[in-house]
This record gives structure tokens, C-alpha cells and sequence, in this order.
């Protein structure tokens, strides 16, 4: 198949908005990721201060999730309606009031009701802005935006254990806590940054005078095109799509990461500190070990797979990596544990680095998109799942070992869910490839 020729005026226009529009989506994102794991850093804080038992804060780690699921859909119904300038700020802006008030917790139940109330604000941030995405750019310029915008959120797992660890020595300050102190300035740099993005976000693409009038006409044609062929695809309700195979299968195998992955976001921490004898900022520098171990595996990973046929068998191996290493953490020592979990992450990201391409290249063209918002709203309840059996099995039992035998479990069951999933279903692109750009990570909103 020949390749496709990109008008010099489109190619301009899609440049520029690369260059304007993505630092402050990547800036948003890394804040995003930030405030919704930093809780991760303060559960003997919040156990001291507040009362808030291991089980208790398990719950209400995970109840963000069931506030980001049942409000997501309606969130980008709001989006086209108002456009991404106002409604992306409105929930940047909105995330960080509750950041703030979450340093006024004084109580178990304003806990649960202010982490509910986070993933309601922050619902259809990341699918927000991967939709805005499709209102600028033509399918053949998208891949690469969204590796970037991705790249964020791999970043945000490196930069949060220092910046709130840093923010954790403010403890006793004008006689507050130092975990006080960290949501409140968390959540004070969302709601400037929000304002700062209504200055930066562009909603539509006659609306950008950094634009030439030959650059508007260019990039709107192409969107457009893509529009009218997306606009041809037969609808397929979700309720249907949740008996589909392939969709039932991704979503199993997506439900197995997300248990692992969150685990280790909301608990590393308190893994960490059993070390003993460490500043909150060191706990902080700790923690981002495993993930820059994770995040240098990943880009590396998708490097030496990008055109690889079958992505199945790397996909199993990730997920063996990730049980090795979920199981190890039970036995040793608190720094083979750190080592054990550094092992269950870098699978974790690996596994979800060629697990997209997979899922966007298994389905048929005429559900991709939809069986996608499926997977993904489905398999990131994991992130309700894994923290709050967690909290229970270390207030009932005194360990979190439970917990980590169900993670090796969760990712030995999935690898046999790989197995089922179909190779090379469809295409998103047309060109018989996947829609994913090479070196893009993605994880999920």
C-alpha cells in the first residue's frame, strides 16, 4: 500500500498544535496521576491522625474509582457540548478544590466521600482529552500525540514519590501536618494550573489564531474526513458489547493488570517505610525506584517489538514477570521486597505497553472503538478492587501477603486469557496496522 501523502498546510497546522497544546496536556496529566495515588504516601498519617484503618483506607483508595466509572460517559457528553477549553479546566479545576479539602479530613466517612468525590471530578479527564484529540487531528497524526500525552502519566509514577515525600517534611509547619500540608499545596498547583490551561487550550480549530487560513482549511478537511468514516461504522450498544468474546477477553485480561498495577500505586509506599528509619522524602525517592526501572523496561520493550507480528507471547512473559515478582514480595527481607515489586512493575508497564496494540488490532473495525471504552471503564475497576481487598486482608490477617499471593494469581490466570485473545482482528488505521504509534504507552485513563 502506498503511503499517504500529508498536504504541506496540514502537516504546518498539525505541528503547531503539537507544540502549543501538548506541554500543558502532559503537564495536566503528571498533575492528574499525582493527586489521585499521592494518598498512597500518608496511610500512617491519615491511621494516626484521623483513625482511617488499613481496610478503611483501602476503600476509600479504590472508591475513587466508582466515581471516575459511573460519571466518565457523562463527562465527555459535557465536553463536546462545552468544548475542551472549559470543560478539561472546569475538571482540572474542580479536582483540585477536593485535593485542597482533603486536608481537612477529620474523619473515616469524609475520606470515603472526598475520594468518591475526586473521581467524580476528575471522570472523562484522559478519555477527555484523547477525544479532544480526535476534534484536531486526522488518524494518521493522532498516534503520535497520544504516545506523548501517555508519557505524562508514565513520568507522574517517577516524580510523585519525591515532590510529596519533599512535601511530607513540611510536617509541623504553622503547627499543621505534613500530610495537611500536601494536599493542600497538590491541590492548590491544580486549580492554578487549570486556570493557566483556559489561557493555552484552543476548543476548535477556527478558534486558533496561531493558525494560518490555509492551515484551518487544511487540518478541518482532514478531520473532517476521518469524521464522515468514523460516522459510517454501524453503532453496537455497550450492554451487547459486554457478551462479545474478544471484548470479554480483553477486559479479564485488562481487569488482572489493573488489580497489579494499583496495588502497587496505593501500597508501595507503606512497603517501603517497613524498611524502617527513613524521612518521608526518602520513602518518597524509594518509591520512584521501581517505576523508573518500569518505565525505562517499557520504552525499551516497545522498541524491540514495534512490528513484531504476535505480541501474545511477550504479553504472557510481562505477565509472568509481574506473579514472579508479586509472590517474591512475600518472602526476604523489606529491600528484596522493594526489589520483588521493582520486578512486579517493570511487567506490569510491559505488559500494558503491548497490551494496547493488541486490543486495538483484535477487534473488528466496527466495534474497536466502542469495546475499547468498554475494556477500559470495566478493567480499571481493578483500582477499586485490589486496594480495598488489600486494606481488609491487612487488617484481618496483619499482612498484605494475601493480597500479593492474589496479584501472582490474578496475572497466571491472565496469561491464559492471552492465549484467547485474537490476533490481528482489525485495524484502526486502514493499512492493516494497528492505530498505536511506535513507542506509545498506554495504560488507561
Amino acid at each position: 500500500m502506498s503511503e499517504v501523502v500529508i498536504p504541506d498546510a496540514e502537516r504546518r497546522a498539525v505541528g503547531k498544535f503539537l507544540r502549543r497544546m501538548l506541554p500543558i496536556l502532559v503537564l495536566m496529566l503528571l498533575i492528574n496521576q499525582m493527586d489521585r495515588t499521592n494518598v498512597g504516601f500518608v496511610q500512617d498519617e491519615l491511621r494516626a491522625d484521623v483513625g482511617v484503618s488499613a481496610t478503611a483506607y483501602g476503600l476509600g483508595a479504590g472508591l475513587f474509582f466508582i466515581g471516575y466509572a459511573l460519571f466518565e460517559v457523562p463527562s465527555n457528553m459535557l465536553l463536546e457540548r462545552f468544548g475542551a477549553r472549559v470543560w478539561l479546566t472546569r475538571i482540572m479545576i474542580t479536582w483540585g478544590a477536593v485535593i485542597v479539602a482533603m486536608c481537612f479530613i477529620h474523619n473515616v466517612w469524609m475520606f470515603y466521600a472526598l475520594r468518591f468525590l475526586l473521581g467524580v471530578a476528575e471522570a472523562g479527564f484522559f478519555p477527555g482529552v484523547l477525544l479532544y484529540f480526535t476534534q484536531w487531528l486526522p488518524d494518521s497524526s493522532r498516534g503520535r500525540a497520544s504516545a506523548i500525552f501517555l508519557g505524562g502519566s508514565a513520568t507522574a509514577y517517577i516524580v510523585t514519590g519525591p515532590i510529596t515525600g519533599a512535601l511530607l517534611e513540611l510536617h509541623g509547619v504553622g503547627g499543621f501536618a505534613g500530610w495537611r500540608w500536601m494536599f493542600a499545596l497538590e491541590g492548590l498547583l491544580s486549580i492554578v494550573v487549570g486556570f493557566i490551561a483556559g489561557f493555552f487550550l484552543v476548543s476548535r480549530i477556527e478558534d486558533a489564531r496561531w493558525l494560518t487560513r490555509e492551515e484551518k482549511d487544511a487540518l478541518g478537511a482532514a478531520v473532517a474526513r476521518d469524521e464522515e468514516a468514523r460516522s459510517r461504522a454501524p453503532r453496537v450498544s455497550r450492554l451487547k458489547l459486554l457478551f462479545h468474546p474478544q471484548v470479554a477477553v480483553l477486559t479479564a485480561v485488562f481487569f488482572a493488570m489493573a488489580l497489579t498495577g494499583y496495588a502497587i500505586t496505593f501500597w508501595l509506599p507503606s512497603l517501603v517505610e517497613e524498611i524502617g528509619g527513613l524521612s518521608p522524602f526518602e520513602v518518597g525517592l524509594l518509591s520512584a525506584i521501581p517505576w523508573i526501572c518500569a518505565v525505562i523496561a517499557m520504552y525499551t520493550v516497545s522498541h524491540f517489538t514495534d512490528g513484531t507480528p504476535d505480541r501474545r507471547p511477550y504479553l504472557a512473559i510481562a505477565l509472568v514477570l509481574s506473579a514472579i515478582g508479586t509472590f517474591l514480595a512475600t518472602l526476604g527481607s523489606p529491600w528484596f521486597g522493594l526489589a520483588a515489586i521493582t520486578l512486579a512493575a517493570v511487567g506490569g508497564k510491559c505488559a500494558a505497553t503491548l497490551y494496547w496494540p493488541m486490543a486495538q488490532s483484535g477487534l473488528d473495525l466496527k466495534i474497536a472503538a466502542p469495546g475499547l471504552a468498554v475494556v477500559n471503564s470495566i478493567g480499571n475497576l481493578g483500582g477499586f478492587v485490589s486496594p480495598t481487598l488489600f486494606g481488609y486482608l491487612k487488617d484481618t490477617t496483619g499482612s498484605t501477603n494475601g493480597g500479593l499471593y492474589t496479584l501472582s494469581a490474578a496475572s497466571i490466570l491472565a496469561v491464559v486469557g492471552v492465549a484467547l485473545i485474537r490476533r490481528g482482528g482489525g485495524s484502526a488505521t486502514g493499512s492493516g496496522k494497528p492505530a498505536v504509534a511506535k513507542g506509545q504507552v498506554a495504560t488507561g485513563g
